[in-house]
């Protein structure tokens, strides 16, 4: 289906609700149980909440938030919100009070959706500071204060009306009216430093994307499930698992929450999903944590399968070589072990799209030997968001793939991406600075230091002001090394450190479960976890964990020394963004003084460990 032949997002979900009627649309569990709507159903309640929203003074260009997880009511507001006209603001479910009454402030919405009572508490707790709101709608009912009322979008759509003929038309008539240049979304970005910035794309931006990131992929075909778990505040999962599939007819179930995608992918069974880097580090720690509790024939049988599959990918997909007999013990391999696994994901996934950060390149490897093929993109909410992909035909297990149609990359001369293509923002939201900033002849500096081969490959090096420069004059992208330290079966997260200073420290988070059994099996007791990363047998195991990974290092990219932290980086605790990014300015404040003392060499009864690399400067 040619997107862009459609002036709009509505139009094109009219025009599926007329083809693809009884196709399932949505599915959302309830109660213990997935339902599921209709395109034809899905499409009429888009209308009523446009209805809705027409008769509360909801006027075209008119900014309205949703503040909410992934559910039904979400997407239901999204459309209808299009569809009225108006501006679509979506606001992290995870953000705070204070958070939230910035961006509603900031973009003046007239119109704030929650998911719950909890989020609407949230900014009754901030009411002064988001003067221009004038309705807040629930997609759940509960009992709010009067000062500040709250109405359910089942009111709000008067569900019990259906729509006559007449307001269908009037409806219809304003879709047809949405033109490409139209302002779709303000995005604002969760950034990892700095106030957010409120990211205007269009309808054209965002179809334009969709569309030449399934031309390009090229093998979706009619009744794909995706399965969105991803915030649906975040440009990646918005285009390439909701909008992508929705607008070419799919059918889009959503998660009850990313602590139950595993589960909700037995239950669903989807044949493709969008993900971040994370959740495949997870898989990969769960699959080796049930192998290291299996027996030794299963064990050995595990290891020589993956040793196979890692070959037979590489040959295949990489070098484009005849696999030979290596083909054969491929599929035997599969037969005996990764079908098994798959099993546990549903046992039909096609495929994975990852975006966000880079993923490694060995748990990459690993998923496509496996049989579960995750083809990396790149690109930013301000691109919409993809500027590459990989897809079948052009793999590289290191790379996020070549640039999509119509999209230009250049490296500039020092090192950072600039693109110029159809995706790119209008600017940024009432801030002309900024966007001017963003520009350099025309071109839109995207922050990330990368290569592009011959072949037109892209390797995302790292983050430009993540890059440390040591007091040695060493510059070192510490993503690479966070990577390796965090394939370790006993650490969980990384952060790496070394700004102005003569060599490199990190703090680790703890693998927990791996720990503890280790700690049993040593014999080591201990009261709580915070007193268990203190235990000195647990730092040298750690010591020697990190001197394998700096082996084969050049001496000023090895880890000197390293602190063990109880708890991991969490959104909740403020480390990480809503898309599990770390804020590394918040990392290095909050434990600033567990850092310098890396460096002083004191302990001061903190955990700090000194690997058998030498701090010499670099």
């Amino acid at each position: 289906m040619d997107f862009l032949a459609y002036q709009s997002i509505p139009a094109i979900l009219q025009e599926n609700a007329a083809r693809f009627a009884k196709r399932t649309a949505i599915s959302y569990k309830k109660r213990g149980v997935f339902l599921s709507l209709s395109f034809a159903e899905f499409y009429d309640r888009v209308l009523l909440l446009a209805r809705g929203l027409r008769k509360a003074g909801v006027k075209p260009g008119d900014r309205v938030a949703i503040f909410s997880e992934n559910r039904l009511g979400w997407a239901i507001s999204d459309f209808g919100v299009q569809c009225a006209r108006a501006v679509t603001v979506p606001i992290y479910a995870t953000s705070n009070g204070e958070q939230a009454a910035y961006i509603i402030d900031h973009c003046q919405a007239k119109v704030v959706f929650v998911s719950t009572k909890a989020q609407y508490e949230k900014l009754l707790e901030v009411r002064d500071a988001i003067p221009n709101v004038e309705l807040v709608v629930s997609y759940e009912r509960f009992m709010g204060d009067r000062s500040f009322p709250v109405y359910t979008q089942y009111q709000l759509s008067e569900v019990s009306m259906p729509l006559t003929d007449e307001e269908r038309h009037e409806l219809e008539s304003d879709i047809s009216m949405i033109a490409h240049q139209d302002i779709l979304t303000v995005i604002y970005t969760s950034g990892t430093t700095g106030v957010p910035k409120g990211v205007l794309l269009t309808q054209y931006n965002v179809l334009s994307n969709a569309y030449y990131g399934l031309q390009k992929i090229g093998i979706i075909k009619k009744d794909e499930t995706f399965l969105s778990f991803l915030p649906l505040s975040h440009i990646l999962e918005r285009t390439a698992g909701y909008y992508s599939p929705l607008l070419s007819g799919q059918h889009v179930a959503f998660a009850e929450d990313v602590r139950k995608v595993m589960e909700n992918m037995t239950e669903i069974r989807p044949t493709w999903m969008v993900s971040v880097p994370r959740l495949f580090e997870k898989i990969h720690s769960r699959i080796y944590d049930r192998v290291y509790q299996s027996g030794s024939l299963r064990k050995n049988l595990f290891h020589r399968a993956i040793a196979v599959g890692r070959r037979y990918v590489y040959l295949r997909h990489v070098k484009k070589q005849p696999v030979g007999l290596l083909g054969l013990y491929y599929r035997i391999f599969d037969l005996l072990v990764f079908k098994k696994i798959r099993a546990r994901f549903g046992g039909r996934i096609k495929g994975f799209i990852c975006g966000g950060a880079p993923l490694d390149q060995s748990i990459n490897e690993f998923m496509w030997a496996i049989g579960l093929p995750v083809y990396t993109g790149y690109g930013l909410t301000e691109t919409s968001p993809a500027l590459t992909l990989s897809v079948p035909g052009e793999v590289r297990f290191d790379s996020v793939g070549k640039a999509l149609p119509k999209t230009e990359l250049k490296v500039a001369a020092d090192g950072e991406l600039l693109v110029r293509g159809e995706q790119l923002m209008r600017g940024y939201y009432k801030n002309e600075e900024a966007t001017a900033e963003s520009f350099v002849d025309g071109w839109f500096k995207t922050g990330d230091i990368a290569r592009i081969d011959d072949e037109g490959f892209v390797y995302i090096v790292d983050r430009k002001k993540e890059i440390i420069i040591t007091a040695g004059g060493k510059n070192i992208a510490p993503q690479p090394l966070e990577n390796d330290l965090r394939l370790d079966k006993f650490v969980s997260q990384a952060f790496v450190f070394g700004d102005r200073k003569p060599y490199l420290v990190a703090l680790l988070t703890p693998n927990l479960e791996r720990l503890l059994d280790w700690a049993r099996a040593e014999e080591i007791s201990f009261l709580d976890i915070d007193e268990l990363v203190k235990n000195q047998r647990i730092i040298e195991m750690y010591g020697r964990r990190v001197d394998e990974m700096n082996r084969g290092l050049p001496s000023y990219s090895t880890i000197k020394r390293f602190a063990l932290l109880s708890r991991e980086f969490s959104i909740e605790g403020g480390e990480l963004t809503p898309t599990l990014k770390i804020k590394r300015k918040v990392v290095y404040e909050m434990y600033k003084e567990i850092i310098e003392e890396l460096y002083l060499g004191t302990g001061s009864g903190l955990v700090f460990a000194q690997t058998s690399s030498n701090g010499e400067q670099s």
